[in-house]
């Protein structure tokens, strides 16, 4: 088969050559992207007086069919023709003759595939915000019914104070809501409209760049034609921002994986969202959440690799940047998929509000309270500090917790205890207390769960 490209070459590659350079296995998925360019292309040549309208017509009404045609999974393409915008034009004439083959007329492939990417990521990334708000709506419900349920919170993985569970929550709702901002801001570098570019000098046809643009619903165009067609930061960017969603998704993933343990045993998944074990009957295990921590390594992957192939590029288009999709297209199908699970399984988990009463009355996450408690009776923080860790330590040797102990022996360690301290200790006064703004008192989880709320609406 004689290549579009290919007047000026004297002998064709062999097969297995031509599938190594052919992108048409998985650039196939901008047919719908491609398709949108060159209507709002070739309308921009009938408007230029380019093209007659007569030919616009025409091809116009190829291009709807090949549409249909796409709609309904009709379309075959062939790794002869090397990429979807060969594919599709090679597909044009065949439908209406010669005058499709006007199509290419003050474009090149090189401003064309920017351009359906572009198109790809500003669709894609607005369904990415909208999953992230249809998350955050389902921690902000958990979160409403768990304001008052008390929960051990950690650092070191060790048990540090008592807070509220609804609190613990609401911290993966403002790191999403930073990620929302990320990839709303990032569409300020994807709505921009390469076409007529060029292959990197623009052309000598006099087309309208602003007008394509306007078609296609872009905001702006590219103000240099090299920069338009030879750079991919759009695409950096919006992996780098899918990595630090993932990375917050895997960080709850795993938080989800112990807490649905028997050892923490503070929330059961859904079935839907388990899976069993082919040997032991008994096993439920949260399979979701670990591909999600999983499929983090790929996202943070694709953006290493676009980095890798970006960095030593001289301008203008090299075939490297033929590697620009996969990662995408895949980091796009990892984070939808990721958050749709996530979703679901946030709003069908079962909380255990008993257990994570008990675990925060069997520790000693209450001793800041003691300490604090001493301090502001005028002593100094060190030392009401020192106090209360060897209190601590009698506990342990004894078998109690500070809530145990007789007034006798905390009034041996410090005369400035006296019997309110029962009160101060309590786990649910300590978290009551804590009304700091962005705290983990009730009534501050309350004012950052209507500020969610409003930020929502």
């Amino acid at each position: 088969m004689t290549k579009l490209w290919g007047g000026r070459f004297q002998k064709s590659a062999e097969q297995w050559v031509d599938e190594f350079g052919a992108s048409i296995g998985f650039d196939q998925t901008l047919v719908m992207e491609d398709l949108e360019g060159s209507v709002a292309h070739v309308k921009m040549l009938g408007a230029c007086n380019i093209l007659p309208q007569e030919d616009v017509q025409q091809i116009l009404n190829g291009l709807e069919q090949l549409k249909k045609l796409s709609a309904d999974n009709a379309l075959e393409f062939l790794v002869a023709n090397e990429d979807i915008h060969l594919n599709l034009e090679k597909m044009l004439i065949d439908l209406i003759g010669p005058v499709g083959g006007k199509l290419h007329t003050g474009r090149s492939r090189n401003d064309q595939v920017a351009t359906d990417m572009h198109l790809f990521l500003k669709n894609r990334v607005g369904e990415i915000i909208e999953l992230i708000e249809l998350f955050q709506k389902t921690l902000v419900a958990q979160a409403k019914t768990h304001v008052e349920t008390l929960a051990p919170g950690y650092t070191h993985l060790q048990r540090a104070q008592p807070i509220s569970f609804a609190h613990h929550l609401m911290a993966y709702f403002w790191m999403l809501d930073r990620d929302k901002d990320r990839f709303n801001d990032s569409l300020k570098r994807i709505d921009i409209s390469p076409l007529g570019a060029g292959a990197l000098a623009g052309t000598t046809f006099p087309i309208d760049r602003k007008l394509s643009a306007e078609y296609l619903g872009f905001a702006n165009v590219y103000a240099n034609s090299m920069d338009a067609v030879s750079d991919r930061d759009f695409i950096v960017e919006f992996l780098s921002n899918s990595s630090l969603l993932m990375a917050h998704l895997s960080r709850f993933a795993e938080e989800i994986i112990l807490w649905s343990s028997a050892e923490f045993n503070f929330i059961e998944l859904d079935d839907s969202f388990s899976t069993g074990s082919s040997i032991m009957p008994q096993k439920k295990n949260p399979d979701m959440a670990e591909l999600i921590r999983g499929k983090t390594g790929r996202v943070y992957g694709n953006l290493m690799g676009l980095l890798t192939v970006i960095k030593g590029l001289p301008l203008a288009y090299n075939k490297d940047m033929q590697e620009d999709k996969e990662g995408m297209f895949d980091t796009v199908h990892t984070i939808v998929g990721s958050l749709k699970i996530f979703e679901g399984m946030v709003r069908t988990m079962t909380v255990h509000t008993q257990r994570l009463h008990d675990t925060v009355h069997k520790d000693f996450s209450n001793a800041t309270e003691l300490a604090d408690y001493l301090a502001a009776k005028g002593l100094p923080f060190r030392e009401a500090h020192e106090v209360t860790g060897k209190l601590v330590f009698l506990c342990i040797q004894r078998g109690y917790f500070l809530l145990d102990l007789p007034l006798d022996d905390l009034q041996e360690a410090s005369g400035l205890i006296e019997s309110d301290i029962y009160d101060v200790l309590s786990p649910l006064a300590a978290v009551k207390r804590r009304n700091s703004l962005g705290g983990t008192g009730f009534e501050q989880v309350i004012i950052q769960i209507e500020e969610a709320e409003n930020r929502l609406t």
